[in-house]
């Protein structure tokens, strides 16, 4: 029997109070993340992880103390195992995880994979939107430790999928129920699609597709709800989490939360860019976020809940890897003819358009 090895990537998180310092400071030491040469960047990440851990604790502490993003990722593995041995009853399919900043690491995995001894691996990103600082920063990662591991194994890796049938329609059926929730109040209703955001800089320097991927996104839940003949009037794409002095790419979800209150509007608001829950859902969006909605007079405000294991989502990834097995070495959720990305957006690891 044939063996496939699917490994899912994602961030991670602290699995403790005692790990958000070295958590930080991993993601800071990250090239994608801060580009500055070394001892510079390692300088650099010593000094703001220090400075933000008691900060971060404060918001694991409303986590009890930590991320719950490992458990709900081995949910989603499991389901994806699931999933794909119904599938290819004649393979003997299983599923890793790989975290970029914190366990497992890309080292443990690599040992688990190479232990497993498949004969072919598809590298599956969490993140639906490409992004240098994400899905290049873990494709680079996983590339130079299964070098240093020898894990020399026939390889298909995901790009993106922000517009994926699956993916797309577990979103929607959320927001459907979330707007539903919403009309409720008697107040007219406007939808935020709130993702990560990223430093303008990066997008400009690197040429960064992952501000379209959100945008193609969003249109896509919005055209999904629509032919079911369900239309949203009012919705907004925005951008959360952001630290530091740069200029991040906008609009901000905090400012158009503002002025979704001088609007008078109920809230509804989805997070595009995260398909578990974490620090940015939990806390950013149900309790600060959820503060400020009050704090300008917004009475209605309804968070709708990160995909997870949604059966069409999961069924979204299934195929994902199905297309990758078929395609060329390196796929987005369009197939090996399409792109997602314009031509402008250099960074797209595909490096041809179509």
């Amino acid at each position: 029997m044939k063996r496939l090895a699917v490994v899912l990537f994602n961030l991670g998180g602290p699995d403790g109070p005692d790990a958000v310092q070295p958590f930080l400071f991993n993601l800071f030491s990250d090239k994608a993340i801060i580009g500055a040469p070394q001892p510079i960047r390692w300088l650099l990440a010593k000094y703001i992880s220090t400075k933000r851990t008691p900060f971060a604790q404060e918001i694991y502490n409303h986590m009890g103390g930590k991320s719950p993003i490992l458990e709900l990722t081995k949910a989603q593995a499991k389901a994806l195992q699931d999933s794909l041995n119904d599938k290819y009853e004649d393979q003997d399919v299983q599923v890793f995880i790989s975290m970029r900043y914190w366990h497992p690491f890309s080292e443990q995995t690599a040992k688990d994979v190479q232990a497993f001894n498949p004969d072919e691996i598809v590298l599956l990103p969490l993140y639906p939107q490409f992004s240098t600082t994400t899905t290049e920063s873990s494709f680079l990662d996983w590339d130079k430790t299964a070098k240093r591991s020898e894990l020399i194994v026939p390889t298909k890796r995901i790009c993106c999928y922000p517009t994926e049938r699956g993916f797309v329609g577990a979103q929607a059926e959320l927001l459907k129920s979330g707007v539903e929730q919403a009309k409720a109040s008697g107040s007219p209703v406007r939808v935020l699609f709130s993702a990560h955001g990223l430093p303008k800089k990066i997008v400009d320097q690197k040429a960064d597709p992952y501000p379209h991927h959100v945008e193609d996104g969003a249109q896509a839940i919005v055209e999904a709800l629509k032919h079911q003949g369900y239309e949203l009037e009012d919705w907004v794409v925005s951008y959360q989490s952001r630290v530091g002095p740069l200029e991040w790419i906008g609009p901000a979800t905090e400012d158009e939360i503002k002025r979704a209150g001088v609007d008078q509007k109920a809230l509804v608001v989805l997070p595009l860019a995260f398909v578990s829950e974490h620090s940015e859902t939990l806390v950013e969006l149900d309790i600060e976020y959820k503060e400020l909605a009050e704090e300008n007079g917004i009475e209605t405000y309804v968070r709708i809940p990160a995909v997870g294991t949604h059966p069409e989502f999961i069924k979204g990834l299934s195929n994902l890897v199905s297309l990758a097995l078929d395609g060329d070495t390196t796929i987005c959720a369009q197939g090996q003819n399409k792109r997602l990305c314009a031509s402008a957006d250099r960074a797209c690891p595909q490096k041809s358009f179509g």
